[in-house]
């Protein structure tokens, strides 16, 4: 697969944005899936909207680590999703570390070192 995708591509007078992608899980394209989710991208932002399994298990600590790798990619700066955990609905908040603004970096100096 390629490293590099960008959110936006211009054609012409055209600017294609990337908001909707589905993703499958299958070792080649064209065989039968045994997972699939749809993302969204809106701003900063890619929610997980849908996550199905075959044999309805829950997604891998694998399968996160590729959702936040596209969405690094994307440059998107948070990944969000909702987990049903007893029947109740829990939203979380994933930060992408790498690609927020870099922050201001303090270095204390010695009092000693001036004399």
């Amino acid at each position: 697969m390629q490293s590099g995708i960008s959110r936006f591509t211009q054609i012409g007078d055209w600017i294609f944005e990337v908001k909707m992608v589905r993703a499958l899980r299958v070792e080649n394209y064209g065989e039968p899936y045994d997972a699939v989710a749809t993302l969204t991208a809106n701003g900063e932002s890619m929610y997980i909207d849908t996550q199905l399994t075959r044999q309805h298990n829950e997604l891998s600590r694998e399968d996160c680590m590729a959702f936040y790798e596209f969405a690094k990619q994307l440059e998107m700066k948070q990944l969000q999703y909702d987990k049903l955990r007893n029947g109740e609905r829990h939203s979380r908040n994933v930060e992408i570390v790498e690609n927020q603004r870099p922050r201001a970096v303090v270095q204390l100096v010695n009092g000693n070192r001036f004399r």
